[in-house]
């Protein structure tokens, strides 16, 4: 290419010229430009006449659709000849810029016009401020192409009007911005458009170079990990570590697994999500972890029961003592499930059994424990999932993948553990799941625990259909009272009240005191433990419904006998220098010493307990009650119900209406304990008779039951707990409901033994008996 030439404004002419036009389509020609430029026909006749004029002159403009230029540039032709290509050719030198005039005659084919040299002006200061900046652009542009000897051209023009005209050269302008450039005279004004498109140029180059650089490094690092990858393939392969590579392989693992066609569908699309997704994809790892949790979920694997109800039978038996209710229930299970398999029936309506079982009951009395008991009769795998606190409804239903961290759910992750489609799982506490913000867990237990949907039972971690037709699941509870009646509607309720004195006795002597004597590092020979002296523990060391406290008590002695000489032999006379004094003896007799004190029966969350209400008559003539101990609204509108019998019947019962003017105080003791309920009306009635007639309140009698204001005795719950919390306060005497009359089919026979059960229908039949004959003097 030929250099182009600095041409100086003294060099510019001033009078018209005749020239031959040629209009050049493809490129833009500004002065002192040089360039070479196809010859078509046009082109050559253009030449042609240039070389026959004087000065081998011609002017140049560009073509333009809409109109003819009002600019060209007088051109001189500096050779002629050919491409390489054979293509003719001509290298045209341009000078000035000149105005198009009208057409005129000429010689030859050429197009011949008037042309009229645009004069320039002596520069003005601000011109040369505007030349200077548009010079600092032009370099910067340049020094990012690294056009060292362009820079030192560019730098010694000074003219402002050849230095903007250089522009012609610039790869950043399009052709219109330089036929605009063309057509522009003034200096000035060429300088501030040049201006202006240069830092457009600028802040679009720093902005590409910027994402450039940053593709440019990503790409190294992606190869770089990908190189150190390979490389550390080969190391473990060469230090016989590669089947370990066989885990990446998910493709492989999938096709591999046996897996519901649906759910091999859906592993497949997230493994080709994984392949198309890079390493440094965050969604790459969170696949992963789905997959690996899909792959280790035993879809496919389920354990065969055991029917043989004999065996099954026999395996309650050495694991528990009593709990024959639940014993038959389970029995009753195994019965049912190896009648359907036997006439090829294993599911019900395409569905599984959907037994749900509720153990409920106090703290201690075996619940749990049940549980596995129940997986060993079935020869199932068991698996504990503790709700006590859960808040969070993702703690069931899992989190959505979405969420950073995210987790299946609970149930989804006793089902992996167990290793199998039908475990036995026991939902343990779930009368203390809890709500908040987050979501009710109990709303989520209803589809996991109702027969109806939890065959297609949906983690929102994995968001596929998990059948959970085939597990049972059984759930426990101490009160249920907390437990949402439509949770609760949906699993079998069985209770389990507690432990008589000879249950608990036996459950020492045969479960719990081996256990401790083991657990002492002692053998059976070594110490043993008279039957005396259990049953002190469980009269008078414990007062619970299940077997707890009884077991830490056994332990302590056992583990200050094993410190000791032995062999060695416990009886009751010892229990004092090993595990203390006895806590808890019959105090009934002395708490009714004295007139206004009865003996109420109640249940708690920790099973059936005794308890006594006090009223007590007060100096002052307006009349009144009060009542303190913590008392819930129920007990409240029972105490209120007591006093107005008390005034409604005092003419029957033989008080004097004087004492009512009096105001009347009731009191429950254990005042930091929360109570409630309807059950102690009876009792508060006879609390109060007791005081206003001076008469004392047998102490050997306990009683329970809701009164009305007609004295009607109402029914109540809890009768088995409360009967055999009566037998271990030592009360002899019980009077209860007509109503609950059917509820004592369900308590055990030593303990109906032990008490007298009055069976009463109204109040009036226990102040007639329950009261002594002897007044007592105020």
């Amino acid at each position: 290419m030929v250099e182009p030439r600095v041409l100086n404004s003294s060099e510019v002419p001033v009078t018209s010229k005749r020239l031959p036009v040629l209009f050049l389509d493809d490129i833009v020609l500004l002065p002192g430009m040089a360039a070479p430029v196809e010859l078509d026909e046009k082109a050559q006749a253009a030449v042609d006449a240039a070389r026959t004029s004087a000065g081998s002159e011609l002017l140049i403009a560009p073509r333009l659709e809409d109109r003819y230029a009002s600019y060209g540039v007088v051109a001189t032709v500096e050779q002629v000849g050919k491409f390489r290509g054979g293509t003719p050719a001509a290298v045209l030198r341009t000078g000035v810029r000149a105005k198009i005039g009208s057409g005129v005659t000429g010689p030859g084919a050429a197009l011949w016009v008037e042309a009229e040299p645009v004069p320039v002006s002596k520069p003005s200061a601000a011109t040369r401020e505007l030349a200077a900046e548009y010079k600092k652009l032009v370099v910067s542009v340049l020094q990012r192409r690294e056009a060292w000897q362009v820079i030192d051209s560019v730098s010694a023009i000074d003219d402002p009007g050849d230095l903007a005209d250089t522009a012609g050269w610039a790869p950043y302008l399009s052709s219109d911005r330089k036929r605009e450039l063309l057509e522009t005279p003034d200096v000035e004004a060429r300088l501030r458009l040049l201006i202006d498109w240069t830092r457009d140029f600028l802040a679009e180059s720093e902005v590409s170079e910027k994402i450039e650089h940053d593709v440019r490094e990503s790409v190294e690092k992606r190869n770089r990990e990908y190189l150190l990858r390979e490389q550390l393939k080969a190391i473990r392969k060469e230090l016989g570590e590669g089947e370990a590579d066989d885990k990446d392989d998910y493709r492989a693992r999938v096709e591999a697994a046996d897996l519901p066609d649906a759910v091999r569908e859906a592993a497949l699309r997230e493994v080709e999500k994984l392949e198309r997704a890079g390493d440094q994809n965050p969604e790459a790892g969170w696949i992963r972890s789905w997959l690996d949790t899909v792959l280790d979920l035993p879809w496919a694997v389920r354990t065969t029961d055991s029917t043989d109800l004999e065996a099954a039978r026999a395996v309650l038996d050495t694991d528990h003592h009593g709990l024959d209710e639940v014993k038959e229930r389970i029995v009753e299970y195994l019965g049912v499930r190896a009648r359907r398999e036997s006439r090829g029936l294993t599911t019900v309506g395409g569905r599984g059994s959907g037994a749900v079982i509720l153990l409920a009951g106090p703290p201690g009395v075996g619940k749990t424990s049940l549980g596995e008991s129940v997986a060993k009769t079935l020869s199932r795998k068991f698996v504990r999932v503790a709700l006590g606190g859960v808040r969070d409804e993702a703690e069931i239903r899992g989190h959505r993948r979405t969420y950073v961290g995210a987790l299946p759910g609970r149930i989804v992750r006793a089902i992996r553990e167990a290793g199998t489609m039908n475990p036995v799982v026991l939902l343990d506490e779930v009368d203390k799941v809890g709500s908040d913000y987050r979501g009710d867990p109990a709303a989520a237990l209803l589809e996991v625990l109702d027969p109806a949907q939890n065959h297609t039972f949906r983690d929102h971690y994995l968001d596929l259909d998990l059948d959970l037709s085939d597990v049972l699941f059984i759930a426990t509870a101490n009160t249920l009272e907390t437990i949402p009646q439509a949770l609760f509607d949906r699993m079998e309720l069985i209770t389990i009240d507690g432990y008589t004195a000879n249950d608990k006795v036996a459950i020492a002597r045969d479960f719990l005191l081996p256990r401790q004597i083991e657990r002492a590092a002692l053998s059976p020979g070594e110490v043993t433990v008279t039957e005396d002296a259990l049953r002190l523990i469980a009269a008078d060391y414990t007062r619970e419904a299940g077997v707890r406290s009884f077991e830490r008590l056994l332990a302590k002695a056992l583990r200050k006998v094993a410190l000791g000489t032995l062999p060695a032999t416990v009886d009751a006379a010892d229990l004092k220098d090993l595990i203390g004094r006895p806590r808890f003896t019959p105090d009934a007799a002395e708490r009714t010493a004295v007139p206004g004190v009865s003996t109420g029966l109640a249940v708690t969350g920790m099973g059936g307990d005794v308890l006594y209400i006090e009223a007590s008559l007060l100096p002052g003539d307006k009349g009144g009650l009060s009542v303190t101990g913590q008392l819930g609204d129920v007990m409240k509108e029972s105490a209120q119900i007591a006093i107005s019998y008390v005034r409604a019947h005092a003419g029957e019962l033989g008080i004097s209406p004087e004492q009512l003017d009096h105001p009347i105080h009731l009191h429950v003791p254990a005042g930091a304990v929360p109570k409630d309920g309807p059950s102690a009306g009876v009792t508060m009635t006879t609390a109060l008779v007791s005081l206003l007639l001076g008469r004392t309140v047998r102490a050997e009698v306990g009683m329970t039951g809701e009164v009305s204001l007609t004295g009607r005795v109402l029914p109540i719950g809890g009768v088995k707990q409360k009967l055999l919390a009566a037998q271990r306060a030592g009360l002899t005497e019980v009077y209860l409901p007509q109503r609950n009359e059917p509820d004592l089919d369900d308590v055990p026979a030593d303990v109906l033994d032990a008490l007298t059960v009055h069976i009463v229908s109204d109040v009036r039949e226990i102040l007639d008996t329950a009261l002594d004959d002897v007044l007592v003097a105020a």
